[in-house]
């Protein structure tokens, strides 16, 4: 079993997500329309959260915790949540991140 690693707000628990704007299918019926989808986003290692954060959001650091997620709790934590998928931290420092679609 894997573990990944998320980042957490210790003011009101929510997680770290990205936000993606996806252009709907028909664009003819309205271009203006699109729809947003969040994504969690996984780290690999804890060290790897803390950059990430340390380095795109120093301001934000003392509001976020690191937790750690097993793979088989990924499920049921986008369904409580609502979210599209994951995002998958590959680099932290770029950042590099691979979005899977649920």
């Amino acid at each position: 079993m894997s573990n990944y690693y998320i980042l957490r707000s210790k003011v009101d628990g929510k997680y770290l997500t990205a936000r993606l704007t996806i252009p709907q299918q028909n664009p003819e019926q309205n271009p203006e329309q699109t729809s947003e989808s969040a994504y969690l986003l996984l780290f690999k290692e804890d060290f790897e959260a803390l950059t990430y954060i340390n380095t795109h959001g120093g301001d934000l650091s003392s509001r976020l915790g690191v937790e750690p997620l097993s793979s088989s709790q990924i499920k049921g934590l986008l369904e409580r949540w609502g979210y599209r998928g994951i995002g998958i931290v590959e680099d932290p420092l770029i950042p590099q991140i691979k979005f899977l679609s649920v």
